[in-house]
């Protein structure tokens, strides 16, 4: 089993980073294997509604979006890092997401159905919960349970250093990364015991003028 981390924030190896390495260790330590992928910061496109992705199995843009869906697809869960910027998530991953998330459900590949996904969040001070509220619309949409800790899924901090000190946000990091195993666990369990995914039904789309 292997859980995605995601790393949105613009700094590498900054306070996103030392969370979700925290997170990585843990998960090592249960017996789950892990990887942290870096968006960089190559610009990234945003969506442009075209629909090619249903057609093409990717999104028609050639960046590192499809990279991203070619190796979540072959992962079991999912964790995603943001800093806070203006009270909510980074630029580059709001469009990231948008674009990785439509074009797997819209391509029919649907490689995030009924896998968990976490977010967390690091910041100096605040936007902390608007961001996790942000982020976790991604995986409400998808059908994918979310993975909590003992408290919001949040790091404080201005570099990693300071990260380490927030005692309560690392060790909470720790327990996320618990819970996701036991999660994944109990899904293999499940499959080996022959329950199976609840069925899905065909999609019906309406708006709100009929």
């Amino acid at each position: 089993m292997k859980v995605l981390l995601v790393n949105g924030s613009p700094n590498k190896t900054g306070c996103t980073n030392r969370a979700l390495e925290e997170i990585a260790k843990t998960l090592k330590e249960e017996g789950i294997d892990s990887e942290i992928f870096y968006i960089g910061l190559d610009p990234i496109a945003p969506c442009r509604a075209c629909g090619a992705c249903s057609k093409l199995g990717k999104c028609i843009i050639n960046d590192k979006v499809n990279e991203f869906i070619d190796i979540a697809e072959k992962c079991d869960g999912y964790i995603i890092g943001s800093p806070v910027h203006y009270a909510s998530a980074t630029g580059i991953i709001t469009v990231f997401l948008d674009r990785a998330f439509y074009a797997a459900a819209r391509s029919g590949r649907n490689i995030f159905l009924h896998k968990p996904g976490s977010a967390i969040a690091s910041a100096r001070r605040a936007g902390t919960t608007t961001t996790l509220d942000q982020l976790n619309k991604y995986f409400t949409i998808s059908q994918m349970p979310i993975i909590s800790g003992r408290y919001w899924n949040m790091v404080h901090g201005s570099n990693a250093q300071q990260v380490e000190e927030d005692k309560e946000g690392m060790q909470n990091m720790r327990i996320l990364a618990r819970n996701m195993a036991w999660h994944l666990k109990c899904q293999e369990a499940a499959e080996k015991a022959g329950i199976t995914p609840p069925a899905n039904e065909e999609t019906i789309y309406t708006n709100f003028i009929r």
